[in-house]
């Protein structure tokens, strides 16, 4: 299982983290502010997403990074953003 930094950090950091290390964006789910949904709330695939400096993309959608409010890898939080 992967060990993440649990210091106080961007999730663009985090993600960019997964991604250089060579661990499989696929076990990675963010969950996202996204006004509209239930519950105001989406759940993106990490394999779903690319990353860029101020936003990451899904498809043709741009994000930006401080919607994300919480980060899994494998079943396991690595961000949260009430935790900060």
């Amino acid at each position: 299982m992967a060990e993440f930094d649990k210091g106080r950090r961007h999730p663009r950091e985090i993600l960019n983290e997964i991604k250089w290390r060579g661990l499989d964006m696929e076990r990675c789910e963010i969950e996202v502010l996204h006004r509209g949904a239930p519950k105001d709330r989406i759940t993106l695939k990490g394999s779903e997403i690319s990353l860029g400096r101020s936003f990451f993309a899904r498809g043709e959608t741009m994000i930006p990074y401080h919607r994300i409010l919480r980060i899994w890898y494998d079943g396991r939080t690595v961000y949260s953003r009430a935790a900060r």
